[in-house]
């Protein structure tokens, strides 16, 4: 192993026992410091040793690889924690991160469904089939608690109080957090917990709330799959994803009168700023009731 793997491993290692970082965001830092290693590699120097103007040579053929500003910013939120452990720990004297400025990211509005689009795919799967119940209590249980995906298919059996309407789910950095189930999810859940996974399981044990017709897990990729398909069945023709039902969730409160902080909170978002994303949202809806309705809108 060289010093560059051993100082970025030794990182890794760092982050992933005692920073409690998610599992795709080590899997992100890795890919990216990876990238960062060979760089460095193909200059014979190390993290320990780099300075400013390599990571900026370092960003900047990013930026000629047609790297996006969004995968840039998060390549060198790595390289900066990585640094600022090498320096933390003596390893290194100084952290050539400190003055670069993060490449400019465009804020990009997230797609939001209409309320009549919601209730159109909440209403597709069949839910005389097992599989149906459990599309339909998957959906109805991701658009009324603004989970996201893979705190979804994450669920066991032992994270709900159906009789007390909550959900208990692990979020990024490892964060626990209490989710409300409204009375139409706690319905479906109910429905399809007691109708559908025994004849899907067949005596087979899991955990897991969502299980596929093989008794595994769900994943996030057949999450997405059943999604698609009941947009299809609902007539929903744009693109979508397990994202917009959650973008959809928040923006729903908020167009509905919830308090910023209270969405925050049911969402896991760690900083506010995260969440303030969704009054732009609708903030651009109102702009075109303006200019479609308003008779000098145009």
């Amino acid at each position: 192993m060289t010093g560059i793997d051993a100082q970025i491993d030794a990182f890794m290692n760092h982050a992933a026992i005692e920073r409690g970082l998610a599992r795709n965001t080590l899997e992100a830092y890795g890919r990216d410091l990876a990238r960062y290693g060979r760089f460095l590699a193909s200059r014979d120097t190390d993290p320990a040793h780099a300075t400013p103007d390599l990571v900026s040579v370092f960003l900047a053929r990013l930026h000629r690889e047609g790297l996006s500003p969004r995968s840039a910013a998060r390549t060198l939120a790595a390289v900066r924690r990585l640094h600022s452990w090498l320096r933390a720990t003596g390893a290194a004297r100084t952290d050539p991160t400190e003055d670069i400025p993060a490449p400019r990211r465009a804020r990009t509005l997230p797609g939001v469904l209409s309320l009549e689009e919601v209730q159109a795919i909440l209403d597709a799967p069949d839910v005389s089939t097992p599989r149906g119940l459990r599309d339909a209590a998957m959906i109805e249980t991701l658009y009324a608690t603004g989970l996201r995906v893979s705190e979804l298919v994450g669920l066991r059996m032992q994270d709900l109080d159906l009789p007390a309407a909550f959900a208990r789910t692990i979020g990024k950095g490892s964060k626990e957090r209490v989710v409300p189930l409204s009375d139409t999810a706690v319905d479906r859940l109910g429905a399809w917990l007691e109708r559908g996974r025994p004849l899907i399981l067949k005596r087979r044990p899991s955990p897991h709330v969502f299980v596929t017709s093989r008794g595994a897990a769900m994943t996030r990729q057949g999450f997405w799959e059943l999604l698609r398909r009941a947009a299809r069945t609902a007539g929903v023709r744009r693109r979508l994803s397990p994202h917009t039902l959650r973008h959809s969730f928040a923006t729903h409160l908020l167009q509905n009168g919830a308090d910023l902080r209270v969405v925050q909170t049911l969402l896991g978002h760690s900083d506010i700023s995260t969440t303030e994303i969704y009054t732009h949202v609708d903030a651009e809806r109102l702009r075109r009731v303006i200019r479609d309705i308003h008779p000098r809108g145009r």
